[in-house]
């Protein structure tokens, strides 16, 4: 199971679809003694793997800290990062204090489209610096990708870059427009870019030695089982199921994507949210509605929870209106033109 806590909202980057909205820190943030009891709240409700994220978690003063507490609870701890701000020293402390491996932005092989989007001129340069202070610490290293219509040809080339630096895997992250993100929908990926994207995420699967996991695309399931492509992720959407998040100000929530709250930290312990939220227990019902109720791959794909709250009214247990099967749309895979 999956826990990712938004350390902070304070970051130094400006990024065009930060579902966060990040920027300034909240004045309400967990303390550093309230973080080290979530955190053992965490790892009493059985979660093995904690995701340090924001923000920008490396803007915490006491993260080093943290992740030692986690790491001596046998938490794996990995992070979500822009990688600006991972110098030698910075990698190293990671490293001692258990850290298991980095999550590092690269949206565009290109270093100014990158940092158009990132909202900070240098943000290419600090990533891929960042990625050599891992390397050097011994740190490993994954690389995130969001990807939009003006970045989705490049995407498998980045997945080679991935290989090429030797990262442990590639995570492509679909958008879904929440937070900054609602400011730039009409440059998401459509229905039919979607399914044409993903397969060729999964035939880019057989070719490469590391994990390329989409991210907020749940389908990617059926698609790898359609065209026979082996994978390591079975489960589309994890949301209240093995996978929640926890705000910077200690609200739980099923997913970073979604704005249905199943309790906070500083009234009830995680371990019982986790256990008696309603809208976990709603969400592992699993009673999809409209082509999600009724489709043959529901068990494995689950379709999108967040797409679907937002698209109908709140309802996360609607259909996904982003997916081609379900709509009956028949795509052919003829690469992305």
């Amino acid at each position: 199971m999956i826990v990712s806590w938004m350390t902070t909202n304070r970051c130094n980057l400006a990024c065009d679809h930060c579902y966060q909205d990040a920027g300034c820190e909240h004045s309400n943030e967990l303390s550093t003694g309230e973080a080290r009891k979530m955190i053992g709240e965490i790892a009493r409700a059985g979660f093995k793997v904690m995701i340090f994220s924001g923000g920008e978690p490396l803007l915490r003063d006491d993260i080093y800290e943290l992740v030692e507490h986690a790491a001596d609870l046998g938490l794996r701890c990995v992070f979500g990062t822009n990688g600006t701000l991972i110098e030698d020293e910075v990698a190293r402390r990671l490293k001692a204090s258990g850290a298991a491996a980095m999550g590092i932005s690269i949206d565009s092989l290109d270093p100014a489209t990158h940092d158009r989007f990132r909202g900070f001129a240098g943000a290419h340069t600090g990533a891929l610096a960042g990625i050599e202070s891992c390397k050097r610490a011994g740190l490993p290293f994954q690389i995130h990708t969001t990807t939009l219509e003006w970045n989705r040809r490049e995407i498998c080339d980045i997945t080679d870059f991935a290989v090429a630096s030797g990262a442990v895997g590639h995570f492509v992250f679909f958008l879904i427009p929440v937070g900054r993100g609602k400011f730039i929908q009409d440059t998401s990926l459509q229905v039919r870019e979607n399914e044409l994207l993903l397969r060729q995420l999964m035939e880019k699967q057989r070719e490469v030695p590391i994990p390329v996991k989409p991210t907020c695309a749940p389908q990617f399931t059926r698609v790898a089982a359609e065209l026979g492509v082996p994978t390591r992720y079975r489960q589309g959407c994890l949301a209240g199921l093995t996978y929640c998040v926890v705000g910077s100000q200690g609200i739980v929530r099923p997913c970073a994507y979604m704005t249905e709250e199943a309790g906070d930290v500083r009234k009830k312990p995680f371990d019982e949210i986790w256990r008696d939220s309603p809208v976990f227990a709603r969400l592992r019902t699993r009673v999809y509605s409209g082509a999600c109720g009724t489709c043959d791959f529901a068990d494995r794909c689950g379709g999108c929870r967040a797409r679907a709250a937002y698209y109908h009214d709140g309802d996360y247990l609607a259909q996904d209106d982003y997916c081609a099967h379900g709509l009956g749309i028949d795509v052919e895979m003829e690469g992305l033109t």
